[in-house]
C-alpha cells in the first residue's frame, strides 16, 4: 500500500474536510425522512449530490495514475443512477482535462486476453471389471 504525504497542497485538506462535513450534514438531513417517507430528495438535490460525488471522484483521480481506473465504477454507478431517476447527465465541464471514460476498466488480467474454454466432455461411467 502506497503512503500519501502527511501534508496536503494548500487548501486541499480544508476543502476535503469541509466536503466530508457537508456529506455528513446531508446524510443527517435525509435519514429522518426515510423513516417517514422513502427518499426525501428533490430532483435538484439529487442532481447536486451526484455532481458533488462526480466532481470529488474527478479530484481524487489526480491522487495517483491508477486512481482514474479505480474510480471508474463510481462514475458508471452515478451514470446509471442518473438514468434510473431521469436526472440530467453529468456535466462534462467538471472534468475537462480528464477523459470521459478511463483508458481501461476492470482487472487488467481479465482484459488482456480471453481464453476460450470448450465445454467439458461427458464422463463415461466407470468400467466394471470382472474379478
Amino acid at each position: 500500500m502506497e503512503q500519501l504525504p502527511t501534508i496536503a497542497a494548500p487548501g486541499v485538506g480544508e476543502r476535503a474536510d469541509a466536503a466530508a462535513d457537508a456529506a455528513c450534514h446531508l446524510y443527517d438531513a435525509v435519514a429522518p425522512w426515510s423513516a417517514v417517507r422513502p427518499g426525501g430528495w428533490s430532483r435538484t438535490a439529487a442532481e447536486d449530490a451526484a455532481d458533488t460525488i462526480e466532481t470529488t471522484a474527478h479530484a481524487l483521480a489526480h491522487l495517483h495514475p491508477r486512481a482514474e481506473v479505480i474510480l471508474a465504477p463510481v462514475h458508471a454507478a452515478l451514470a446509471d443512477l442518473r438514468r434510473q431517476f431521469a436526472l440530467a447527465p453529468a456535466d462534462r465541464s467538471t472534468a475537462e482535462e480528464l477523459p470521459a471514460a478511463p483508458r481501461s476498466v476492470g482487472n487488467p488480467r481479465r482484459t488482456r486476453r480471453v481464453r476460450v474454454v470448450s465445454p467439458p466432455l461427458p464422463r463415461r461411467p466407470p468400467s466394471r471389471r470382472a474379478s
